[in-house]
């Protein structure tokens, strides 16, 4: 536990990004709300959703398996408006919010945020009047605490948190493959944040799934140094002990993530040196790691005109160059294009690069796909 903003937060935080889903793609509510009360019973509070997440599904979901279920002060619940996905003008972006308000039934945000600033975006925020109105709301008292998740480079962060120094906290990418990636920064943005004193809570802790399921020689590393720790348990632990983090957001899909996560973070105890020193050989290993660095956030698939299905590729292509399956992916390939778009029906319109939180060259990456076909 550690204590913000006057209360003791949970050092885990439940995305609810990636929840379990039913034969049809909708979201599994029963085991949803199994996964919500084991981590409620461990001590958890911060729950983790957004208006654009499943299509608004996430927000239901949260009120489905927590709201109607728990009393509204034992829990914290943030949602995030987004300004450059399902809007197109101030109306329908401001109106995100109310919208967030009666899916969830939550009555108000405990935190708040303009969802996935980046070069090509943070604009339409002051285009659309966003920080204005989310203030405003705040005044009102539906919202508690607001900020903004972040997707860019360091000198971005520091413009945008010397702009705006009244923002609680920011929601940042940290974890031990991407601190010194140039194309995310962890370290330069955590410490941009750290200078301005405002207060963190972190994604992609785990890389969308990546790193609880690493290299094999950096799984090698791992096991070598604790064969009973799960490699999803170093990695949240690494950014959970660093100063200013509020809570470290893990997007579970199931039971048991949710039961291996709680397993060392109901009882959190920061890295120790030796441990620190396992990461970092880690790290170093990492760098001869050539998969491609998708968190499948699906940001680039929504406004796709051919329907390429950019994160399942990349996680067929991923498969492929880690275990050179016999047929070279392309019975896995053609299982996650058959109702959609190949890549080799990019048009190369650029739009999935734009919205890439991770800055991958996704249209060249896509050509390097085409082999599976």
């Amino acid at each position: 536990m550690a204590n913000y903003f006057g209360k003791e937060v949970f050092k885990l935080g439940f995305g609810l990004m990636r929840l379990p889903k039913n034969a049809d793609g909708s979201i599994d509510i029963p085991h949803t709300s199994a996964m919500v009360d084991k981590f409620i019973a461990a001590g958890g509070t911060y729950f983790d959703t957004a208006y654009v997440y499943d299509n608004g599904e996430s927000e239901k979901a949260a009120k489905a398996a927590l709201v109607d279920r728990y009393p509204r002060d034992s829990f914290t619940l943030c949602t995030k408006l987004c300004a450059w996905l399902q809007c197109h003008d101030e109306a329908s972006a401001q109106q995100q919010f109310y919208t967030s308000l009666e899916r969830t039934g939550a009555g108000y945000f405990d935190y708040y945020l303009l969802h996935a600033l980046q070069r090509n975006n943070y604009k339409k925020y002051d285009e659309y009047h966003i920080w204005d109105f989310v203030k405003a709301q705040k005044e009102k008292g539906l919202i508690r605490y607001y900020g903004f998740s972040f997707h860019a480079d360091p000198a971005l962060l520091e413009e945008l948190l010397t702009a705006h120094p009244d923002v609680d906290f920011i929601q940042l990418q940290l974890n031990y493959a991407d601190w010194d990636n140039p194309g995310v920064a962890s370290r330069e943005c955590y410490e941009i944040a750290c200078a301005h004193g405002v207060s963190i809570t972190v994604m992609e802790p785990v890389k969308g799934g990546a790193l609880a399921n690493p290299a094999d020689k950096v799984q090698r590393i791992f096991k070598e140094a604790n064969p009973d720790a799960s490699f999803a348990s170093w990695a949240i632990r690494y950014v959970a002990g660093m100063n200013g983090v509020i809570t470290v957001l893990s997007g579970m899909s199931n039971i048991a993530q949710m039961e291996d996560n709680l397993s060392y973070m109901k009882n959190f105890a920061p890295l120790t040196a030796d441990e620190q020193a396992v990461i970092r050989k880690a790290q170093e290993a990492l760098q001869e790691d050539k998969s491609i660095a998708c968190t499948a956030c699906h940001y680039c698939t929504d406004g796709c005109p051919v329907r390429i299905p950019i994160p399942e590729i990349f996680a067929v292509k991923n498969d492929q160059v880690r275990s050179k399956r016999w047929d070279g992916g392309k019975l896995y390939y053609h299982v996650v294009t058959a109702t959609n778009g190949k890549a080799s029906d990019c048009m190369e319109c650029g739009q999935c690069e734009s919205s890439c939180p991770q800055h991958l060259p996704i249209i060249s990456l896509l050509k390097e796909c085409v082999s599976m076909e």
